[in-house]
């Protein structure tokens, strides 16, 4: 039997993961349509973002996504969890501080 051992404090989420759950958000981030799939994902990327550390490097990621495409609005995107009705402490953000 494999055990994972993580240290504490070290992030188990990726980029990658980020990435693939907020694929569906990009129409909503560049044109403003909400997809269903957008808040699943949304949902999916706040359920993997447990601790402090896994909150961080999520945060890090949307940072670089956002980043990624140019016409994101700023505003849409810090406002895209609310769109969904999630509750999320995770900014989806060009230039927020991720170690706050």
């Amino acid at each position: 039997m494999a055990h994972l051992m993580v240290q504490q404090g070290e992030a188990v989420v990726s980029c990658g993961q980020v990435d693939s759950n907020l694929m569906p958000c990009v129409s909503y981030l560049t044109k403003g349509n909400l997809d269903p799939a957008c808040c699943t994902g949304v949902q999916n990327i706040k359920n993997l973002a447990q601790t402090t550390a896994d909150k961080q490097a999520a945060c890090e990621c949307c940072k670089a996504a956002a980043n990624r495409f140019p016409s994101v609005e700023e505003v849409t995107a810090s406002t895209l969890p609310g769109k969904c009705g999630i509750v999320m402490n995770i900014p989806i953000s060009k230039t927020t501080n991720c170690q706050r």
